[in-house]
């Protein structure tokens, strides 16, 4: 027993050993899981993602495909069958997917539909990293791997002994075309399967380059197989192409695709050119490595690291770009406005109701270089459309609500991102501002009412009302801090932060909450505060009261001041996850992931309330936002397929997750300041593209030690619950002195506030 036993310690302190050498010498790509939220459903989403094999922003990403041909579920962690390797443009299964089509490896009988071409397979023979994907599909005994580039992939399929291997290319429904070049060892088409936001003419051209003749070949169209013909056009077509193979013998392919012509696809191969299989996996591991190296974090748990370089990981991937390079080296895009092949930059795929809260100011901050390129795209988007996209996939899209785009811009602006055309997209905010577009999620809906009356009535047949007006609100307050930046007409300016103080006109003062209002000044009746939807988008009253960003003292003067604010913002907590969910008549996804977070009303899951725990900085309590969001960390995100508390959406939850863990969050973009949190590592370093550092030490941060007890700014004692962007990328140290319990005397002083329009200015 006594060898048994000290045989055991030996083991473990090797097995210790082994697991600090790991964590020192892990390169940051390798904490990645893109599995994370893949385990999700329609009525339950817990990330609602899929694993995602591209390069950071790239055009095209690739994904094994478990769900049948449209289904935006497209990965699902608990399918046990395998249809194909799809090139995706998805932003998330709402939006559903478009210019999509499918690569499949198989062996015996000939089988080209979905359902029977299929494969089991395990996530035991599974391995799925940002820059390589590979699995083994059992019932084909083909091993298939692929390696991306931002617009070409390589394939490497690994057949056994047989005259029967075969790769399938699917081009799927709703209008392709395919061609068969066997004296090139090559197919060429093009597919227009899509689910709107698109032009009439759009098309996604593809290349599939092979790296040896084809034993024979066969196209179909619909549902019938011929072997004679070497091409067809149809509603649903696709080719399959055959081999005899050796046991082990692999089959190669390169794969690009553009939306422009199919001989930009063919430029588009030249992103692989003559690298082999393991140069481009090397390569993307270092594009990723590089990109997630702007932020290294030091002395996390294994569960820690893995959750926050996933979330980082999540963080880059959308927008995507949705521009090519073309033969002169320049880039150049097909536009999903108009139709049009237009000079310049495009970029697609994020809705701003999501991103605008944490996203983009987290590419501000970090990678201000990448959204230098997104603002010029918003700039030709306006110029091709007359409208920047509110939710753009790629083109406009009628979903969600307010005019977001105006905080997207000004914030960059405000922080110092330059290179895009700011008269332009000047001109672009103030013409969604005041004009309702062509779509009621583009330009504003109800803007004749809210700018007459101050707000979008509940009585007039505009859904979701109230949410709009408080949107708008703030919209107008970035609108205003831009304008002032620019040196635009002082009225003008001024016209800008009156009408960002609308927000005001919805606060009912008997019930203390935010609430619609009729078209005659009286409150809507009956008043639930637990009612989703209605005058509220996908949340209730209690979390749509606190979407005042830009104006949290105001706020607060409403509800009578700090000692209401405060017990307003610990019923949230406190509250049973009750609900009303008869706008819907179901109870959708989002309010089911609310009743089983154990969090009362707060509704991380969700955008509109993530910022709330912050709140409490504002009013004198920062060992509150300390400890709730220390809570949200550590109890609703995973390094697991089950890992989000709901929809990933974008990088949006996965920014928020980022910047809470560095310690502090932009509860308002476009303004400079971020409040102040906790940090959730003993060390991370922001790596700036400026070449500075922001070093945020926390030598004694632990689970137990999760309050900050004194902080400390480049040497300097700092009491203050914010920190300024432009004092961050000057370089900067901030010292915390982590503690057990609340330091309730720091950060309490008015001058500790972060910025609100309300609070007084010395």
């Amino acid at each position: 027993m006594m060898v048994k036993c000290i045989m055991t310690l030996l083991a473990g302190g090797l097995l210790l050993a082994a697991g600090t050498v790991r964590a020192q010498t892990t390169e940051l790509v390798d904490w990645v899981n893109p599995l994370i939220g893949t385990d999700s459903k329609p009525s339950l989403s817990n990330g609602n993602t899929y694993p995602d094999i591209s390069r950071p922003w790239g055009m095209n990403s690739w994904t094994p495909q478990t769900g049948k041909m449209g289904d935006g579920w497209q990965y699902s962690y608990g399918a046990d069958k395998i249809r194909g390797f799809k090139q995706t443009h998805q932003p998330s299964p709402w939006m559903n997917d478009y210019g999509q089509f499918v690569l499949m490896p198989l062996t015996g009988k000939l089988r080209f539909e979905e359902d029977d071409r299929a494969s089991w397979f395990s996530h035991k023979a599974e391995t799925a990293t940002p820059y390589y994907y590979r699995v083994y599909l059992a019932d084909h005994d083909v091993t298939t791997e692929l390696v991306p580039t931002e617009r070409a992939a390589r394939f490497r399929f690994t057949f056994p002994r047989t005259d029967s291997a075969y790769v399938v290319l699917d081009a799927l429904d709703k209008g392709s075309f395919i061609k068969l070049l066997p004296a090139e060892n090559k197919i060429i088409g093009y597919t227009t399967k899509n689910r709107g936001g698109v032009p009439a003419n759009f098309r996604n051209y593809f290349v599939v380059q092979f790296d040896r003749p084809f034993a024979n070949t066969h196209v179909f169209k619909d549902k019938v197989l011929d072997a004679v013909a070497l091409e067809a056009t149809a509603a649903h077509v696709g080719a399959v192409v055959g081999f005899k193979t050796q046991k082990g013998e692999q089959v190669q392919c390169r794969v690009a695709s553009s939306f422009i012509s199919a001989e930009q696809a063919e430029l588009n191969l030249r992103e692989i050119g003559d690298d082999d299989f393991e140069t481009v996996k090397q390569k993307g591991r270092a594009a990723w490595n590089a990109a997630l190296g702007r932020v290294q974090a030091e002395g996390g748990s294994d569960a820690q690291m893995r959750t926050f370089y996933s979330c980082l990981y999540r963080s880059l991937l959308f927008p995507r770009k949705f521009y090519e390079v073309d033969a002169a080296g320049q880039p150049v895009h097909y536009s999903p406005y108009n139709g049009e092949v237009k000079p310049g930059f495009m970029y697609t795929d994020t809705g701003f109701w999501d991103t605008f809260r944490a996203l983009f100011p987290f590419l501000n901050l970090v990678y201000p270089d990448v959204n230098a390129e997104i603002q010029q795209g918003l700039a030709n988007a306006y110029r091709e459309s007359g409208w920047l996209p509110e939710w753009g996939s790629p083109g406009l899209r009628n979903v969600m609500v307010g005019n977001n785009s105006a905080s997207v811009v000004a914030d960059a602006y405000l922080k110092g991102v330059r290179g895009a055309d700011m008269q332009t997209l000047y001109e672009a905010l103030t013409h969604g501002a005041n004009n309702a577009g062509p779509l009621t999620a583009v330009g504003r809906a109800g803007v004749d009412y809210y700018n007459k009356l101050g707000y979008v009535p509940y009585d007039v047949k505009i859904n979701e009302n109230a949410a709009r007006t408080l949107e708008y609100a703030y919209d107008d307050f970035a609108i205003a801090q831009l304008g002032r930046a620019l040196g635009r007409p002082a009225k003008e300016v001024a016209l800008y932060e009156k009408r960002s103080q609308n927000y005001r006109n919805l606060f009912d003062p008997k019930v203390g909450l935010m609430r619609g209002r009729n078209q005659n000044g009286t409150f809507q009746t009956p008043f639930n505060p637990f009612k989703w939807g209605d005058a509220f988008t996908e949340g209730n009253s209690w979390h749509y009261t606190w979407s005042v960003f830009h104006d949290v003292q105001g706020l607060m003067n409403l509800m009578g001041g700090k000692k209401p604010f405060l017990a307003t913002l610990d019923t949230v907590f406190r509250l049973p996850p009750t609900f009303d969910d008869s706008y819907y008549g179901e109870v959708i996804h989002e309010i089911k992931e609310m009743q089983i977070a154990d969090m009362g009303q707060y509704a991380h899951g969700n955008q509109p309330v993530q910022h709330m725990p912050y709140l409490y900085a504002y009013a004198g309590q920062p060992w509150k936002t300390q400890y709730w969001v220390r809570e949200v960390l550590n109890r609703l995100y995973k390094p697991t397929p089950d890992g989000y508390c709901g929809d990933e959406d974008n990088g949006q939850t996965s920014a928020w997750y980022v910047f809470s863990a560095l310690g502090f969050y932009p509860v308002c973009p476009a303004s400079d300041q971020y409040v102040l949190g906790a940090p959730l590592f003993p060390k991370v370093t922001l790596n700036l593209p400026n070449g500075k550092a922001v070093v945020l030490n926390a030598l004694q941060n632990s689970a137990a030690n999760r309050y900050v007890g004194a902080l400390r700014l480049n040497g300097q004692a700092y009491d203050h619950n914010w920190l300024s962007h432009s004092a961050l990328v000057q370089g900067a140290a901030l010292d915390f002195e982590m503690v057990p319990a609340p330091n309730t005397v720091r950060g309490t002083a008015p001058a500790d506030a972060p910025f609100s329009m309300s609070k007084p200015r010395r």
